[in-house]
């Protein structure tokens, strides 16, 4: 994989984060049941890991010498996982986040694989990112 090509992967990856921390922060406050509830937490707790992963994959692109996706509007073109608004039941709401974070492994799955021998600083890194979403599927696997 070229410089250009893990760059744009990277910016996919990107998206994806940014778009799961919005659908994850808005569930939270909009549809979970109430700011106290364990769901509603949890779903604020993980966002600020998925805002957190973007500003880390931010930061790797720039070091590669990329741009990370200026404009929102690139997020939704630009996506692996797309996104979907929330549905306003505690079940459709853990089921959502469960197949976000199963296209996310499945993201970080591949990226891994791909720059294992050729960008092994960036297979590490993916592979962190990697450990923190399969953290959040079994967090809410978990819930159901």
């Amino acid at each position: 994989m070229n410089s250009d090509e893990l760059i744009t992967e990277l910016n996919k990856a990107y998206a994806d984060e940014w778009l799961a921390y919005y659908q994850y922060w808005i569930a939270a406050r909009t549809f979970a049941d109430g700011r106290s509830s364990t769901l509603a937490r949890e779903l604020e707790r993980i966002a600020d890991e998925e805002l957190e992963h973007a500003e880390e994959l931010a930061e790797r692109i720039l070091l590669l010498g990329g741009k990370p996706l200026a404009d929102p509007r690139a997020w939704f073109e630009e996506t692996n996982c797309g996104y979907s608004e929330p549905p306003d039941d505690r079940e459709g709401i853990i089921r959502m986040v469960i197949e976000a974070e199963q296209c996310a492994i499945r993201v970080y799955e591949q990226l891994v694989k791909k720059t294992l021998h050729d960008a092994p600083v960036t297979s590490q890194f993916v592979l962190h990112i990697l450990e923190e979403e399969l953290e959040h599927e079994d967090t809410f696997g978990k819930m159901l």
